[in-house]
């Protein structure tokens, strides 16, 4: 995974996600939940590659910035809580997708009971 448009459409296969465009910088792609309206993506051009800003919780963020070069602290997010994945070729598509996923459900709508709706359309505690 390497351009924009793949990145996006891995973004989109995940259910009630939706693309927006809320900066007046058109290279800033926002993904979205469409339940809560929170973004769980950020894809952008720097320094000629695709970037992709997804949310991570803290240890696992750390996890993947050892294991791939291509992570790292999230570009103009919060670094704790975001990585950036450089999509240079280096990682595997799954992997990707993977985080991906991951960031999708960190960011999902709450049902109540403090339970998130995940992509498995199980819950988990949060």
């Amino acid at each position: 995974m390497t351009t924009r448009e793949d990145a996006a459409a891995a973004c989109l296969r995940l259910p009630g996600a939706y693309e927006d465009y809320p900066f007046r910088d058109s290279n800033w792609t926002a993904m979205r939940h469409r339940g809560n309206n929170k973004i769980f993506a950020l894809i952008f051009l720097r320094e000629g590659r695709i970037w992709l800003n997804l949310k991570a919780e803290p240890m696992r963020g750390d996890f993947w910035r050892r294991v791939f070069p291509c992570v790292v602290p999230a570009y103009h997010m919060n670094k704790e809580h975001w990585i950036s994945v450089i999509l240079d070729g280096s990682m595997e598509e799954e992997d990707i997708c993977r985080l991906i996923e991951e960031s999708f459900e960190l960011t999902a709508p709450k049902r109540r009971g403090g339970r998130r709706e995940t992509s498995t359309g199980l819950s988990s505690d949060f």
